[in-house]
């Protein structure tokens, strides 16, 4: 197409593309959307809805175009009353049989009305909604859509939809987007943000090549955020959704790749040899290494020993005594003379790390000399710690990702220990290796994960299993109920506080609104306190808290002034609480089997019987069937190698990732397929063009640069 360029007054070759970028161009006012925008420029947001995006970590219009929708709504075509399954949402043509009743409870307007099929009854709830008596009229057919409940044999319904039968034969098999919120933002308010932000977005050229598309099947990353977002079918979505999934697993690799090349040549500068010390505290614990720690302590002791950097994963159940191995590899560094840091993913576990090994140093007279660093202390403590670091005076540093901050300077680190999600990249290391450090790397990850999956995922490591528990720990008893099981669950709770236990209760969610048919914290521990004894001390912890306050609360629960912890699931990496004996699982069909049992692994870590709750929503046979594996076993192996088998297409949104990758999308258990594909597809490339220096991989460069820019998160790369 051609066009005349008056300013310069010659032909200009315009492509289509840049003709509709410019009527984007002028139909927006002359204003492209690009990541960086702000979303308060987007037509209908204002300041007020501005700050409810906010909570939810919305700034920027990439911000808001990555938060892909949590699940979709799919308007089934209607079902039979007797074919309904509690838990699921369903949709009844019924007739209503009675005149609704209302009742009055506190402020509470309630209305109740009966409606039958021919199949079965229901009974239909709705709440401050009086005006419902003069519509629903005795006699009438309607069409009521809601998530069925059960209380025995008796199904019932709150708060249903009411849609005319031609309006809802219009919204049949169609894929409604269903977003995180918060309370006060609507879903609808989201889905209008996001497609003004679409029809404007100046998406940057695409960075796979036209083969590469072609080989993996992978839509353009356009069609796939447009179609994640608002897709047409089942089949579109899956397709986006594969995208955007390839991407996340493709980059991770890629990075961790060459992270393995970067690590592999490492010489060994601080070469170790073992000592009296670790000998000696090996006789004075009051317990046996298990054959699996010998055998790990074994691998660690040759890797400080050799020619060449260590660069190893510990591997192992929660519980399985990684901890030990930790402690055992700093006091070999410690008593070599050198420094070694333990890095741990928060404040609260950092100080319980470091109140361990103080007390080892009471009891068994250890080398260590410790100082604790974390982001919570003051500009003179930290000056104070930093002396101490930099004059060797400190032979280990106990902290959190504060460790690795510019104003570190260490005498000589040897080792730096990961713990729990940590993943200690690329450029981590090479930010110590800039202060002329090149130290061990020790991770050590509590994830069962599938040996097929840990090749792919830590490719960069080598891996150490424990696959034994301490002969003295007492097996965890589980049992997996329905809702109508929770007045019991409260009984049994009560029961193990007046023993002087401690109570953890897990929902999905922070708050009313995020999420519909799915408890949430701040309410659930108003629950519980009309359910319990008022003695009882309920708190609530998520991590949408501030840090001070997740300390606070967390620190509480240790010291036992807390009872009962209602919490997300950000105690998986919590603390060490053994008079904690009970986890209450709310809505565990939406978790992972794997993330299931990690969260189940905080409680039975002391002397008394402990015991785990699974509460289901859904009383389905396949998610009963699931959740039992559970009940069967404590082996963390085993559950995630079922994990990987019984996830399918339909578990694409319903159930939680596990916790230890923190991709926005991909799951490792769903995606096993994919995460097969992008790693060959990495494997290719390195082998190819590895500085993808070739014309053709600019923008994939470009990209992956990007990537790696923004991946200080510890828990990706």
């Amino acid at each position: 197409m051609k066009q005349n360029a008056t300013a310069v007054g010659e032909e200009t070759e315009i492509s289509v593309g840049t003709v509709y970028q410019l009527s984007l161009f002028f139909s927006y006012g002359g204003i492209f959307v690009n990541s960086n925008t702000q979303i308060i420029e987007l037509k209908g947001v204002g300041e007020k809805t501005c700050k409810l995006f906010e909570r939810l970590d919305i700034r920027t219009v990439g911000e808001l175009l990555s938060s892909y929708p949590r699940d979709y709504d799919i308007f089934h075509a209607p079902v039979k009353i007797c074919d309904a399954v509690p838990g699921e949402i369903c949709a009844f043509h019924a007739v209503v049989t009675g005149i609704p009743i209302e009742k009055k409870a506190r402020k509470l307007s309630v209305l109740n009305v009966n409606i039958s099929d021919g199949s079965g009854n229901l009974q239909l709830t709705f709440f401050n909604m009086p005006f419902l008596k003069k519509v629903l009229k005795q006699g009438g057919y309607y069409l009521f859509r809601g998530t069925v409940q059960s209380r025995g044999s008796h199904l019932y319904m709150e708060q249903p939809h009411i849609f005319s039968l031609d309006d809802y034969q219009k919204q049949m098999n169609t894929l409604i987007p269903r977003y995180s919120l918060t309370k006060g933002l609507t879903n609808q308010t989201v889905q209008k943000a996001v497609k003004q932000a679409l029809s404007h977005y100046d998406f940057e050229e695409e960075y796979y090549d036209d083969t590469f598309l072609s080989a993996y099947g992978l839509l353009t990353e356009r069609e796939a955020v447009e179609t994640i977002h608002f897709p047409s079918d089942t089949d579109s979505l899956l397709k986006a959704r594969k995208r955007l999934v390839f991407d996340e697993f493709f980059s991770f690799l890629f990075l961790m790749r060459k992270n393995k090349q970067f690590s592999e040549g490492l010489k060994n500068t601080h070469q170790m040899f073992e000592t009296a010390d670790t000998v000696r505290f090996l006789e004075q614990l009051p317990f046996p290494l298990t054959k699996a720690q010998k055998k790990v302590w074994g691998e660690i002791r040759e890797d400080l020993g050799s020619p060449y950097c260590m660069n190893r994963l510990i591997q192992g159940d929660v519980g399985s005594g990684k901890t030990i191995l930790a402690v055992l590899s700093l006091l070999m560094t410690a008593a070599n003379g050198y420094q070694g840091a333990l890095m741990a993913p928060t404040e609260v576990l950092a100080m319980q790390h470091f109140e361990t090994i103080q007390n080892y140093i009471k009891k068994y007279s250890l080398v260590f000399k410790p100082v604790l660093l974390v982001g919570s202390m003051t500009a003179k403590e930290k000056r104070e710690v930093y002396d101490k670091i930099a004059s060797g005076e400190a032979n280990l540093i106990i902290g959190t990702h504060a460790l690795i901050q510019e104003k570190v300077n260490y005498h000589s680190l040897a080792l730096v220990v990961t713990d729990e999600q940590h993943r200690f990249g690329v450029r981590q290391r090479e930010k110590l290796a800039e202060k002329g450090e090149t130290p061990h790397i020790l991770v050590m990850s509590a994830t069962p994960i599938p040996r097929t999956l840990a090749i792919i995922l830590y490719g960069d490591l080598h891996i150490s299993v424990i696959d034994e528990l301490p002969a003295n720990r007492l097996p965890i008893k589980n049992c997996v109920v329905n809702t109508s099981y929770r007045a019991k669950a409260y009984q049994f709770i009560a029961g193990e506080v007046a023993k002087g236990r401690q109570v953890y209760v897990i929902c999905p969610q922070v708050e009313e609104g995020e999420m519909e048919n799915l408890e949430n914290v701040t309410d659930y521990a108003e629950k519980l306190r009309s359910a319990l004894p008022s003695s009882i001390q309920i708190a609530y912890l998520h991590g949408k808290m501030r840090p001070a306050d997740k300390n606070r609360i967390m620190e509480e629960f240790a010291s036992h002034r807390i009872d009962v912890l209602v919490s997300t699931t950000v105690i998986e990496v919590g603390i060490n609480v053994p008079n904690a004996t009970v986890m209450m699982v709310e809505n565990a069909e939406r978790f992972g089997l794997a993330q299931l049992h990690q969260l189940r692994g905080r409680v039975g870590r002391g002397e008394h019987q402990s015991y785990c709750i699974f509460v289901s929503a859904k009383e389905n046979k396949e998610t009963m069937e699931r959740l039992q594996i559970l009940n069967k076993s404590n082996d963390g192996f085993y559950i995630a190698s079922e994990d990987l088998k019984l996830r399918g297409p339909g578990d694409l949104f319903g159930i939680r990732q596990s916790g230890e990758f923190s991709f926005r999308m991909g799951d490792i258990y769903t995606d096993a397929s994919i995460l097969q594909q992008a790693s060959e597809a990495v494997d290719k490339l390195l082998q190819t063009d590895a500085d993808l220096s070739l014309p053709m991989h600019n923008n994939l460069r470009h990209h992956l640069e990007s990537v790696a820019a923004n991946s200080v998160d510890f828990r990706s790369i």
